[in-house]
Parts: C-alpha cells; sequence; structure tokens
C-alpha cells in the first residue's frame, strides 16, 4: 500500500489516543501527539524521498464510496500536492513543540489539533471533489473549539467570526460543486471525470462556476477582500493553533482556488483575471500599509499573513505557469515563515513578558533577556522581506518574473507591497528590539529561559525555510511537473517555466 495515505490514518488514530492519555495525564497527550506528527511528517518525508514527479495525479486510493452518487473514496498526489503535505507535517511538529505549555484539558486539546491536521492531509491528498470537501469540513470544525477555549483575546469573537468565515465560503464550494456535478449528468465528482465534463460546459457556466469555487476558496485563503477574519482569528488563537491557521489551514483555500477553481473552470478564469490581479494588487499593499501602523505584534504578522497570501492570489491569477509555480512555493514559504513568526511573538516573547504590544517591548532590551527569540524573529522577519538565502526570495521574485511576462505595470505595482513589507518588517524589529532601554526597564525577576521544545520547533522552521531558500530546485521541480498536467494547461498561458 503506498506511504502517503498513513498521514491521514495515523494522524486520526494519533487524536484518539492524544485524548485517552490526557485521560492520565497531560505530559502524556503531549507526547503522544507529538509521536503522531513526527510519524506523519516521517510518513511524508519517506514518500517524498520515493517520489517520481509526474504530470498526472498518481494514484494512492481509488475505491467506490457511494456509487449511487458517483462519489469514490479516490486518494492521489502530485509535487504540488507532495510539497503541502510535507509542510502540513512540518507545521504540526513544530506547533505541537510550542504547544508543550498546554496543561488545561491536554488531551482535547491535542485531539483536536490532530483531527485538524488529519483533515488538511485529506485535503492535499483528495482526487474526489466530494471527499476533498469532506475532509475541508473536518479541517474547519476544530479551529472553532482550539480558539473558543485555548485563545486569548476576544476569542469568542476571533473564534466565531473565524468559522462563520469558512462555513460562508464552504456553502459558496458546495454550490459551485454541485451545480457542475449537475451540468455534467451526474457522472461523478473526480476531478478527472469533472474537468472532462467541464470542457463541455458553455462559458457562462464556466464562469458562474468558478466565481463560486474561487469566492468560496478565497475567503479560507484570507484573500482580500475577505481578509479580516484572519487578523482577527491569529491574534485569538494560543500559539500552536496560529501556527497552524498561517501555516497550513490559510493553504487549503489557495490549494482549492488552484486545483478546483482554476483546473475546472479556465474560461471563468479568464472572464475574472484582470479583476482577481487588481484585488491581489489591492490587498498586497493595503495589508501591508495596515500592518505598518499596528501596535501588536500579533496584529503584524497577520495583515503580514493577508499581504503574502496577495501574492499567492497574483501568481494564481497571473495563470502562467512561472508565476503559478512562484505561488505555489510561496504557499510553502508563508506556512514556514508565519509559523515562525507567531511562534516568537506568541509563545516565546508574550508568555514571559505578557504584552505584545510594541511600544511596550520597545522599552525592553529583548536582546539581552531573551536573545534566542530576538535572533529567531530578526531571521524569521528576513525570510519574510523575501531576502535572498531564505525561501520567501525564490518564490515571490518567481511570482514578479512571471507577472513581468504578463504586464511590467503588474509587476511594478507588486514591488510597491514588497516594500512596504519591508518597511513593516523592519519597524516591527527595531522597535521591538532595537528600542530605547535602561536599567529601570529591566524586570524586577529574570524571564524563564527559552525552552528545548521550543528551540527545537524554532530550529525546525529555520532549517526549511534556509534549505529551500539556498535550493528550491527540488520543489520547482516537484511543482512545474505537476503543472504539466492536462487539468491545468487549459488555464494556464505564457509560456514555458
Amino acid at each position: 500500500m503506498p506511504l502517503l495515505p498513513w498521514t491521514i490514518y495515523l494522524t486520526f488514530a494519533g487524536a484518539l489516543l492524544a485524548y485517552l492519555a490526557g485521560r492520565q495525564s497531560p505530559g502524556a497527550a503531549r507526547c503522544v501527539a507529538l509521536l503522531t506528527a513526527l510519524a506523519g511528517w516521517g510518513v511524508a518525508l519517506a514518500a517524498a524521498a520515493g517520489f517520481t514527479p509526474a504530470a498526472a495525479l498518481a494514484d494512492l486510493v481509488n475505491c467506490p464510496w457511494i456509487p449511487q452518487l458517483g462519489i469514490r473514496y479516490h486518494l492521489a498526489a502530485d509535487g504540488i500536492s507532495m510539497t503541502l503535505v510535507v509542510l502540513t507535517g512540518l507545521a504540526a511538529t513544530a506547533g505541537i513543540l510550542f504547544s508543550w505549555n498546554i496543561d488545561e484539558r491536554a488531551g482535547e486539546f491535542f485531539a483536536l489539533y490532530l483531527a485538524l491536521i488529519g483533515g488538511v492531509y485529506g485535503v492535499f491528498l483528495s482526487a474526489d471533489v466530494f471527499l476533498f470537501f469532506v475532509f475541508y469540513e473536518i479541517a474547519i470544525v476544530p479551529k472553532y473549539f482550539l480558539i473558543a477555549k485555548w485563545g486569548s483575546t476576544n476569542r469568542e469573537y476571533g473564534a466565531m467570526k473565524l468559522v462563520l468565515y469558512s462555513f460562508a465560503g464552504s456553502a459558496l464550494v458546495l454550490a459551485g460543486v454541485l451545480w457542475a456535478y449537475a451540468a455534467s449528468g451526474g457522472a461523478g465528482f473526480g476531478l478527472a471525470q469533472l474537468a472532462v465534463a467541464a470542457a463541455n460546459f458553455t462559458p457562462v457556466q464556466q464562469t458562474g462556476m468558478f466565481a463560486l469555487v474561487f469566492t468560496g476558496f478565497a475567503v479560507l485563503a484570507g484573500m482580500f477582500p475577505f481578509h479580516t477574519w484572519a487578523p482577527t482569528g491569529h491574534v485569538a488563537a494560543p500559539t500552536g493553533a496560529s501556527m497552524l491557521l498561517a501555516g497550513v489551514v490559510m493553504k487549503l483555500g489557495a490549494y482549492g482556488c488552484l486545483r478546483v477553481g482554476i483546473g475546472l473552470f479556465p474560461a471563468g478564469l479568464e472572464f475574472f483575471q484582470p479583476v482577481l490581479i487588481a484585488l491581489a494588487l489591492i490587498g498586497i499593499v493595503y495589508a501591508g500599509l495596515v500592518a505598518l501602523v499596528q501596535e501588536d505584534l500579533k496584529f503584524v504578522i497577520g495583515y503580514s499573513s493577508v499581504s503574502h497570501m496577495g501574492f499567492v492570489m497574483l501568481g494564481l491569477a497571473v495563470a502562467s505557469p512561472r508565476a503559478v509555480s512562484g505561488a505555489v512555493l510561496q504557499m510553502f514559504s508563508h506556512g514556514v515563515i508565519a509559523g515562525l513568526l507567531f511562534a516568537v511573538v506568541g509563545r516565546m516573547i508574550y508568555e514571559r513578558t505578557h504584552t505584545r504590544q510594541i511600544s511596550a517591548l520597545r522599552a525592553l532590551p529583548l536582546f539581552r533577556l531573551l536573545p534566542f527569540a530576538a535572533v529567531a524573529f530578526v531571521l524569521a522577519g528576513l525570510a519574510s522581506m523575501g531576502m535572498p538565502g531564505f525561501s520567501g526570495f525564490p518564490a515571490e521574485l518567481t511570482i514578479l518574473v512571471g507577472a513581468w511576462q504578463f504586464s511590467p505595470l503588474v509587476t511594478l505595482a507588486a514591488v510597491v507591497g514588497v516594500l512596504v513589507a519591508a518597511a513593516f518588517t523592519l519597524r516591527a524589529v527595531q522597535l521591538s528590539f532595537f528600542g530605547t532601554t535602561s536599567e529601570k526597564a529591566m524586570p524586577d525577576h529574570p524571564l524563564p529561559p527559552i525552552t528545548w521544545p521550543e528551540k527545537a520547533g524554532a530550529l525546525l522552521l529555520l532549517a526549511a525555510t534556509i534549505f529551500v531558500g539556498l535550493r528550491p530546485g527540488f520543489l520547482f521541480h516537484w511543482i512545474n511537473t505537476a503543472l504539466e498536467s492536462p487539468l491545468f494547461q487549459a488555464a494556464l498561458k505564457g509560456g514555458a517555466l
């Protein structure tokens, strides 16, 4: 049996075991959760080591589920899904390390956490759109409880807003998928089946279906103008959940936009392309400007995430092979970098200083008090700015080059967003870590040292962004080969990669 489906099965089994272990002690639940995440990530890496990129989705499991409706339990993988499955395992492992302090109802926390991860794995491996939707909903539900129970600032409001936005987006996706299913004559929900049927849809049908599906997925991706849940949800969520929201959950929406929206309805993409490019550019610059004036570091990172996801939307909307490959790499890169930023601010700094306000942090000599956290934040900030040597550089550069081939004006507008990103990142670093300090600002008691789980989680994420920044070629090879699939060829224009 192929390895990749075991990422799903092991994670769901681990969720049950973590709940049961939590009845014994919080420590037992933590250990089970960490071992489960490591097992899932290990399976993903083992599968990646033996992965041979191909243009078509490689079947993993394909059997009838609800044959009366043509619904199948169909799991498959290509280079795009493989990239995001590896990201999921990495983010899950790091998130548990940064949740090591959870004691209150730890079994329930880690059970929900792993259930969310299992749903994410399922989405990235689904080749049946109905199965995709089921896993998508499984990933959404735990988010509410993780934030509402273990969150902090306005947690009930943040949890409810996030889930209402998510379910509204899901409703739009479901409407578009059911419309496509009905128009196909009920042939089935398989991606390949719907792609064949969609080729015979009228342009009006494709445009309407694309509008529903792409809008629904764009909501979960936190893309402008459907982004307002994202900063609120990130700030309210506990650190581990913030890392998952930014690291992988927002990628579900972007992945759905690509795999379902663009892959099945290319005529709709062509019709809405100017609007999508304009919204992406507005989102990049607007969210960056909002981040520039925030006082709460978590809000800075939250709006930064919206801005960086705008680059993903730009790459998808330009719809050239080069721009889309950059967008997929940006999904991976942002997942790692944003996860690290939320971890440093939410766990390393806030849990020790009890503040995220820049005005308060600037009075503390954080480089002396928390040198590991300070260095990790500075490196993550450089990665977020797209500095060479980190994963953000090849991702954003590839998107900008693809956009230039589409229109130099689009690239010039996006470069404004890059400059704004540099401004808000440097402001956060300078004021939080290099502000005016004095001996009077020193806390009365020494701050607790950074723990080994926190160091391990940070080093994992730093290693990933540096490795991909220095050697992006293997991920580009996976992604570019997948984009040669007939599923994408009707939508992607603009020449060779």
